[in-house]
């Protein structure tokens, strides 16, 4: 039953590896992909973790995967928002059929400034 278990749950995760690595090859630009791989690669580790810590069926092991998986998961999400903020500031350009950019006319780029928005909704300009 472990057997089946580690099976499932491996392949489960290197299919999502495998989907991740599709996204990189197949989405538009760079904001596209980084939300593709961040997701599915992140879940298809974590996967293939969890399986190598209920195959080798001991506790410090399956504490330690969980660990692993625990800071992934808290880790791969704001190192990909800032890696998309770091390519928005420095100009990297969305893909021509994006409809939204929710930052646009909010950032200066001399000053190096972000505004929230709430500024124009409440009236308020802070510095």
């Amino acid at each position: 039953m472990t057997e089946i278990i580690v099976i499932i749950l491996s392949s489960l995760g290197a299919l999502f590896i495998l989907l991740a690595a599709v996204g990189i090859v197949k989405m538009p630009d760079l904001y596209l992909r980084i939300s593709v791989t961040t997701k599915a690669a992140t879940l298809g580790i974590g996967l293939v973790l969890l399986a190598a810590g209920i195959y080798f069926a001991d506790t410090a092991i399956l504490v330690r995967v969980i660990a692993i998986i625990v800071f992934m998961l808290l880790t791969a999400p704001v190192g990909a928002h800032m890696i998309g903020r770091a390519s928005y500031f420095t100009g990297v350009k969305m893909w021509d059929k994006s409809t939204i950019d929710e930052l646009e006319g909010q950032y200066e780029q001399k000053s190096h400034k972000l505004r929230s928005g709430e500024e124009e909704k409440t009236g308020e300009v802070t510095d």
